[in-house]
């Protein structure tokens, strides 16, 4: 994949579109911008669990917060539990020269980039040692103080290599099936204080360093997916570097990282949400973050109980969601994210998880879910909500860190009914 690619200016932005796992890649390339295939992946081994998979991680990002703010090692966390990510986005990366391929989940909430957990680690001429370790708590797996620190070439596309890039290479870790590792693309800060022993130090990430070393013409990334009903599909994109004018309809709205904490750590926005025509409050205007590495769209406990009471969902044993009738899918009335100044309409359809893949988590091909869930914390805790890729399938979603903020705009997939 990496091969057959020119690089015609340094200020290019790099897009990295959805990829099936198997098969060869579209490459796209005009004057502003060039596409690489990733991937949407339905990780059946672990979708049965989506709720308590995304409520770990829920979990472990707010320790991993807390222990920033209280000046603590990040690497000391071991609350998370071991289990598997139901969805993954995967980028094919390669590391080292000549490049060995990696396919690396992409991550918001996250920061650091490692290997090892499928593929081992391929030392090269370009590979340097730090004489440190890494370890960083997700929520959704967990590696344990078993990386070694390198510094090594990072290859985007043929031709764009960020050099002297810090990432770990896994000594031991679990929860990372059928991957070899992350691609952390959220906030800087979130690195603080991963290295041992240098815990003072940060990492600066793969789109700081090629924004730093010339590649990028813009200190940004945009996100784009749509929905799908396959296990592994071509449905993604993510620009580094820039965003696709292509792939959004409505305007582009920026909000500013929000100041609380411990959501201004992440992605982190301020919003409120309603639901229906008449308005009824669902999540009072309060902070969270959005982050591609959650499933689901979870809201605090109150705010859930709420939702589920309009709704009328019951728990659903096999899946952990809200399971709704037909009659009761058909009365669904949409959710509103006001975000800034901007409404977003977030569909009946787009509330429901893909009926095509009701089996690959445990459930009855016929029924219905509600893709809304529980944080599992009540609200008031300065991370209320986290806005996961069942959200951000329906918009373009950009990370300004520049200007440290986010953008949202609507795509032709926002009102899709392919659920």
């Amino acid at each position: 994949m990496l091969a057959g690619l020119q690089v015609v200016s340094a200020f290019l932005y790099i897009v990295i579109v959805g990829l099936p796992l198997a098969g060869s890649a579209l490459v796209v390339r005009d004057a502003s911008r060039i596409t690489l295939p990733i991937a949407r992946r339905l990780n059946v081994t672990g979708a049965a669990n989506l709720v308590k998979l995304d409520q770990a991680r829920a979990k472990a990002l707010k320790a991993r917060a807390k222990a920033g703010a209280e000046q603590t090692p990040r690497a000391t966390i071991f609350d998370a539990p071991v289990t598997n990510q139901a969805v993954d986005y995967v980028a094919t990366v390669g590391v080292g020269s000549p490049p060995t391929e990696y396919s690396l989940l992409i991550d918001t909430g996250s920061s650091n980039t490692w290997v090892g957990a499928g593929k081992a680690y391929v030392r090269t001429d370009t590979s340097k040692a730090t004489g440190n370790l890494v370890s960083v708590t997700y929520g959704s797996g967990f590696v344990f103080g078993r990386w070694e620190a390198f510094t090594d070439s990072v290859t985007l596309a043929d031709g764009f290599v960020v050099q002297g890039q810090t990432i770990g290479a896994a000594l031991e870790d679990e929860g990372f099936d059928g991957v070899d590792g992350i691609i952390g693309i959220g906030p800087v800060d979130l690195t603080c204080g991963t290295l041992i022993p240098a815990i003072t130090e940060c990492i600066p990430t793969v789109v700081d360093n090629a924004f730093t070393q010339g590649l990028l013409s813009a200190h940004e990334i945009g996100i784009s997916f749509a929905p799908t009903q396959s296990l592994e599909e071509t449905n993604g994109e993510l620009a580094f570097g820039g965003i696709d004018e292509t792939k959004f309809t409505g305007p582009l709205t920026f909000v500013p990282i929000t100041s609380s904490s411990p959501a201004n750590t992440f992605v982190g926005i301020d919003q409120t949400v309603t639901y229906g025509s008449a308005g009824t409050t669902v999540l009072a205007t309060t902070s969270g973050i959005t982050d591609t590495g959650t499933t689901l769209l979870l809201l605090a406990s109150d705010a859930f109980a709420i939702y589920q009471n309009l709704t009328g969902g019951v728990p659903d044993d096999a899946t952990g969601l809200l399971s709704i009738t037909p009659d009761q899918f058909a009365n669904l009335e949409s959710l509103f994210f006001h975000i800034g100044e901007t409404t977003f309409e977030f569909t009946p359809n787009a509330q429901i998880w893909p009926r095509a893949l009701n089996t690959a988590i445990g459930g009855q091909a016929d029924s219905v879910y509600l893709i809304v869930s529980d944080l599992g914390s009540v609200s008031g805790e300065g991370l209320d909500f986290i806005d996961g890729m069942t959200f951000l399938e329906r918009f373009y979603y950009v990370f300004d860190i520049a200007n440290s903020r986010v953008g949202f705009a609507t795509t032709q997939f926002t009102d899709a009914t392919t659920n």
